[in-house]
């Protein structure tokens, strides 16, 4: 049976998520601007309980998570000027979990694997964001969003090549949430109804690195 503490601040991570689902879905920038940055900071507190600095794999991960909730503060704005802030925070955390997977080890059929699943999710993607951003905000913008999707793909593609399920899905289900992010963003669909794309990239984004967090401390 895991620690108490362990069971108390995943417990605890699951409550303040699920209050930002609630908050998003209702619109209440009030509740949201405090419930979106302390979830990834409890599951972080929750990945401390679980022992991840007992392992170099455990300690990129918490850096991850942390520069998560930095990118999580910045995309409280909706300028953008914040926009691009969060962008780095996540892209530098992106390339922790890089760290973080790469240290698990990596093995080389489930890294072929994962890049074919980021090949597909990159020309689907990319396609309807990159022309979007670009006439939104020109060549400023449209280079550092094509950027972050660099990195995020070679999180995806190292997340897989752990050969890990867990990590490799939450991996996927975390791109999925930055996915409708982009297009909900850049190039919202005309029959989407907000606020259901806002709920889905939360629910996917906490589910993801939630996975993610169980997968590497139970293989590190």
């Amino acid at each position: 049976m895991p620690p108490l503490l362990v069971l108390v601040t995943a417990a605890l991570f699951v409550v303040i998520a699920v209050t930002n689902w609630v908050a998003v879905a209702q619109e209440d920038r009030r509740t949201e601007g405090v419930v979106k940055p302390a979830a990834l900071l409890a599951l972080a507190t929750a990945a401390l309980a679980g022992g991840a600095l007992d392992s170099t794999a455990g300690v990129w991960l918490v850096v991850a998570l942390l520069l998560g909730t930095a990118g999580d503060v910045l995309l409280l704005g909706d300028s953008e000027r914040r926009f691009l802030g969060g962008l780095g925070a996540f892209l530098v955390g992106h390339l922790a979990y890089v760290a973080c997977f790469a240290t698990l080890g990596i093995s080389v059929s489930w890294w072929l694997a994962g890049g074919a699943v980021a090949l597909a999710g990159a020309l689907v993607a990319g396609r309807a964001v990159l022309p979007a951003t670009f006439r939104s905000g020109g060549i400023g913008l449209a280079a550092p969003v094509a950027a972050y999707m660099l990195v995020i793909g070679a999180m995806l593609v190292t997340a897989w090549g752990t050969g890990l399920a867990l990590v490799a899905a939450g991996a996927a289900v975390f791109v999925a949430s930055d996915t409708v992010l982009a297009l909900d963003r850049f190039a919202r669909p005309r029959d989407w109804v907000a606020p259901w794309p806002h709920v889905a990239v939360m629910v996917t984004y906490h589910l993801g690195q939630a996975l993610i967090v169980v997968g590497v401390l139970g293989a590190a």
